[in-house]
């Protein structure tokens, strides 16, 4: 019997300006999902005893109404795994906050509810009372440690490695769909193709090769995969961060250099000078209170972060990203005297001539 998987709902696919050179919308769909880099994660675990919703049970045409509160040995499953990415040295960090507002990953135990979260920024867009991650089953019990791992890994922007073009798998269709369908998952046809059997776009990989060592691969049992013919027996990732998986980590979220950008000076535009994927970061400290203007200029996709420095930390106040469109990233804020803030700017692609630039004023 296979293991209990992990289940994304479906999404509509990003909307981009039709007639996009290929190597810009590449681009654009490679890097939509990940967060700008200096980025403080803030995690919420729901604590309330409204904190619940109805669910069909798995197997059944049964309903029943069923909490998001996980016990406290759960979250320091999910705790411990978000200290192990934290601690491969990533530019991004991850605080435990007990205020949903504040929360970016806002996180659930529903059993019967699969396991399951947002992809990577993503998450920007569920309501401060919905969760952007779930655990569906027990995470204490031996091994489950890797769906905690596995889910914070989608949360970063991964994923799924057997969805790959570049693993080359033949499946037995059928198979797959008689065995998902059963027990412990109980999946739709539609369910199964579309976290298993879907290949993704090329752009949306984690990377150009195959790792099937990695946290976000799934196991599954003989007789699924009929190429390569090594898997047809089996294949069983071991539930731990693969070298790749950190490559990768350290590649969108490598360690920050410094811990105080250069100046955004008002009124001065700073060149960006960036290639795809990288990033510029700035510091801004407003001689006055008003309204400020921070905006990227150029042929260029980008998405540009406003943070204000709160008990020294970076807590995220505005945002914008004008990827696939003729427009250039602009925020509008009200920025305080003697206050610091943070201006970062992620680069998808330089699509033109000339320089591209940052300005506040």
């Amino acid at each position: 019997m296979t293991g209990r998987y992990c289940s994304l709902a479906q999404a509509p696919a990003p909307a981009f300006t039709p007639g996009l050179a290929a190597e810009r919308l590449s681009a654009l769909v490679g890097g939509r999902p990940m967060w700008v880099n200096g980025t403080v994660l803030h995690y919420y675990f729901f604590d309330g005893d409204h904190d619940a919703s109805v669910i069909h049970l798995p197997g059944s045409t049964e309903t029943r109404r069923v909490s998001w509160v996980g016990s406290e040995k759960q979250r320091d499953v999910v705790r411990a795994a978000f200290r192990e990415w934290r601690d491969l040295g990533i530019g991004l960090s991850f605080v435990e906050v007990s205020d949903r507002s504040e929360a970016e990953l806002r996180i659930g135990f529903q059993l019967g509810d699969g396991s399951w979260s947002s992809i990577g920024k993503g998450a920007l867009r569920v309501g401060i009372n919905d969760r952007t991650m779930n655990f569906g089953w027990d995470l204490t019990a031996p091994g489950e440690r890797a769906t905690a791992l596995h889910q914070i890994g989608h949360a970063l922007g991964m994923l799924h490695e057997h969805q790959s073009p570049c693993a080359g798998i033949h499946w037995d269709d059928e198979a797959v769909y008689d065995e998902l369908a059963g027990p412990p998952n109980f999946w739709s046809r539609e369910t199964t193709h579309f976290n298993i059997l879907r290949k993704l776009d090329p752009a949306e990989v984690n990377r150009a090769v195959w790792d099937p060592q990695s946290i976000m691969e799934y196991p599954f049992p003989p007789g699924l995969i009929l190429e390569p013919e090594e898997f047809r027996g089996g294949l069983n990732p071991p539930g731990t961060l693969s070298p790749l998986d950190k490559e990768f980590a350290l590649r969108w979220y490598p360690p920050l250099d410094a811990p105080r950008p250069p100046a955004l000076v008002p009124f001065r535009s700073a060149p960006l000078r960036l290639g795809p994927g990288e990033q510029a970061d700035f510091t801004v400290e407003p001689a006055e209170t008003r309204e400020y203007t921070v905006a990227a200029f150029g042929d260029c996709d980008t998405v540009v972060v406003l943070f204000e420095e709160r008990d020294g930390e970076p807590r995220y106040l505005a945002g914008d990203d004008d990827g696939g469109t003729p427009r250039n990233a602009r925020i509008g804020s009200r920025l305080v005297k003697g206050r610091r803030y943070f201006v970062r700017a992620r680069l998808y692609s330089g699509w033109g001539p000339g320089e591209t630039a940052v300005m506040c004023w």
